[in-house]
């Protein structure tokens, strides 16, 4: 962990007497306040601070150690202003994690974009079905998408993420088009192994309807649902991010149009606003630039009309195998 900053933490939470306190000082939480304490005092190998449920104090060892954290932060703050102001032109390295679903689609073009504009900064880019602890494995940025995320994070919002239901043509031709939620539960659903593997839950109208589902493949992997989905082995439900492509050009016809799943954020989160490196302050605006807008660009009308004619072709297709099997099941 960073010693300089840790010791930037232990000075304010020294003058001020409280770890919230001090967090609030340099915007980062309570818990991260500890995590710097804690890893000061393990590299001094001393306790630096008395703590008590009311009130903190310094420690013997602290008190000899904080007028020496003062020299070395005021030594560093001599340093940078000898070498002038910050620099314009952003520099180094950042590491990124994201889901590879979404590095696939759309972080990945971004970073090579950003890799043109900016040619001193290098990326790695790490496309991961996990959430990555920031701090244990070193990284400077994540895309996570959802709701809820880890409070001593700071977390900045860059597009909606909306999902869809979803078949092949082929898939509507051979099973007929599922009209209403509940008809879901006689259908070869394909699902994410951690999110929704039994049940999809739709909300319409600020209702939510919760339906069944089984089918015969379930996985982590955004990309491997889409192929089966493509390849008519069932009904999907997937982010647009992902497939507005397919659904554009009619290889994916969207089902229940009226219904979809919970809307999450897209998000960038990192550590703390303090002290960031310029490239993570320069690559926070230009991810906020590239996915902002009321509609992310994927969720935006394609241009020209030959992919609206192919997906009116392929939801015909499907209505058309909707009727012939509802006129199967009278017969």
């Amino acid at each position: 962990m960073d010693r300089i900053r840790a010791m930037q933490v232990f000075t304010e939470v020294a003058d001020r007497g409280s770890l919230t306190e001090a967090g609030e000082a340099l915007d980062i939480s309570r818990a991260m306040v500890s995590r710097y304490l804690e890893s000061l005092e393990s590299w001094l190998g001393a306790r630096l601070l008395h703590r008590t449920t009311r009130r903190v104090s310094l420690t013997d060892a602290g008190a000899e150690a904080l007028p020496r954290c003062r020299q070395v932060l005021e030594l560093t703050n001599d340093v940078q202003a000898a070498a002038g102001a910050r620099s314009t032109v952003p520099t180094g390295k950042l590491r990124i994690t994201a889901s590879t679903s979404f590095a696939q689609a759309h972080l990945a073009a971004a970073v090579s974009d950003f890799l043109k504009q900016h040619t001193q900064t290098q990326i790695e880019l790490i496309a991961l079905e996990r959430t990555v602890n920031l701090v244990e494995e070193r990284m400077d940025l994540a895309i996570r998408i959802g709701n809820q995320l880890d409070d001593t994070l700071v977390a900045r919002r860059l597009a909606s993420c909306h999902s869809v239901v979803c078949a092949a043509p082929a898939y509507l031709a051979a099973h007929g088009t599922p009209t209403t939620p509940e008809q879901l539960r006689t259908h070869r659903c394909l699902t994410h192994a951690h999110v929704g593997p039994t049940e999809w839950r739709l909300q319409r109208d600020g209702k939510t309807v919760k339906v069944p589902v089984s089918g015969p493949l379930q996985s982590n992997e955004v990309a491997a649902t889409r192929q089966a989905a493509l390849d008519g082995l069932g009904v999907a439900l997937m982010p647009t991010y992902f497939i507005s492509a397919d659904v554009a050009e009619g290889r994916l016809v969207r089902l229940l149009p009226g219904y979809e799943p919970e809307t999450l954020g897209i998000h960038a989160v990192y550590l703390s606003r303090q002290h960031q490196p310029l490239v993570l302050r320069v690559m926070l605006d230009f991810l906020a630039k590239r996915f902002s807008g009321d509609v992310a660009p994927w969720d935006r009308p394609a241009k020209g009309g030959h992919a609206t004619k192919v997906a009116k072709t392929a939801k015909a297709r499907a209505v058309a195998g909707a009727t012939g099997s509802a006129t199967r099941a009278k017969r």
